[in-house]
């Protein structure tokens, strides 16, 4: 087994030095890597040359396309049979490398992802998006290596895919958000199967603030739609959560003010209030506990609501826009799809 691990990256010099050190750390060393300078205006090659003695590294630059297309070259340019994706805001557990042989050795699949997480090292902000993305809480623990009812759908932080998978595919496609999931769905419709690497993690540095959060968060909510277009097989009504929290929080707070005009009906009408409280409460509990930290813990119900919020709002201008409009998602959102 060959692995070849692709890092699609523009600018980020620091980040790619911590990962690359990462790397070099491996207890498993035998894996080359392929880095993709998707057109950064200073060019990353003078921090590969700095591991040129410590790592079977080779240097790709090319004109700016973003990640999808540019893990596609990587691709091409890769000697291995199986590639491994990794973001630049990502450091690599030693035995990353040899868990990833393992799992492929016992039980092979020509596709996987792994879990991501935080270290203690993290501000308290990062921790709690962390947070948000990875409790069962939240998303059920799927971003941190629950496994889930139903197919995986690995993600592009930190995804495997064989090379005869990628032959048969075509890679990512045209998508600039959701492309990950956009793969593993074209993945099990060609007859491959993917999986959970759950010992496979990574330590994932997402470098955010929390407009920068609620912009993602949004665009996720907007690529759902546009993915149960391409692939409405896999539509599933858990996609409708965020949407309907939302709507939820809106219905809760108008009940809480109609209950004190309507005193009579104050205590039915203050029930929705109180499961909401009660479940911002259970955020605030369970982040504190994980992190040990209560800062953490409000930060998290803060970051909670941007990601149901913003991901709901996303989900339903999309659904609006492409099924009752009938609008052409390229139109629609022209951000959303790589620029030929």
């Amino acid at each position: 087994m060959q692995l070849s691990i692709i890092i699609a990256v523009y600018e980020r010099q620091d980040e790619l030095t911590e990962l690359l050190s990462s790397l070099t750390k491996q207890t498993d060393k035998l894996f080359e890597i392929i880095i993709v300078d998707d057109g950064s205006q200073n060019k990353l090659d003078t921090v590969c040359a700095k591991f040129e003695t410590q790592l079977d590294l080779h240097y790709y630059y090319k004109t700016n396309s973003g990640p999808g297309k540019s893990r596609n070259y990587g691709m091409e340019k890769a000697n291995g049979n199986y590639f491994i994706f990794l973001d630049s805001d990502t450091i690599i557990p030693a035995t990353y490398i040899e868990s990833v042989k393992k799992e492929l050795t016992i039980n092979f699949v020509d596709a996987f992802g792994g879990p991501d997480d935080a270290d203690d090292s993290f501000t308290n902000l990062q921790k709690a998006i962390t947070f948000s993305m990875t409790s069962f809480l939240t998303t059920g623990g799927i971003r941190g290596g629950k496994k889930q009812i139903g197919k995986f759908q690995p993600r592009s932080f930190n995804m495997g895919i064989s090379r005869k998978a990628y032959e048969k595919t075509g890679g990512f496609a045209d998508l600039r958000v959701g492309e990950d999931p956009d793969l593993s769905m074209r993945l099990w419709e060609n007859g491959f199967e993917t999986r959970l690497f759950q010992d496979s993690k990574v330590i994932h540095k997402r470098r955010t603030s929390l407009k920068k959060f609620a912009k993602q968060v949004y665009e996720f909510g907007v690529a759902r739609p546009i993915l149960n277009q391409r692939h409405p097989n896999y539509i599933k009504p858990t996609f409708w959560f965020p949407s309907l929290f939302f709507a939820g929080t809106l219905v809760a707070f108008l009940f809480l003010l109609l209950s004190f005009i309507l005193p009579k009906h104050q205590f039915i009408l203050q029930i929705p209030f109180v499961l909401w409280l009660i479940y911002m409460f259970l955020i605030f509990i369970f982040s504190t506990i994980r992190f040990k930290s209560a800062v953490v813990g409000l930060l998290s119900i803060q970051t909670t609501l941007i990601q149901f919020f913003n991901y709901g709002y996303g989900f339903l201008e999309s659904q609006f826009k492409l099924n009752i409009l009938k609008q052409n998602p390229k139109k629609a959102f022209p951000s959303h799809y790589h620029i030929d």
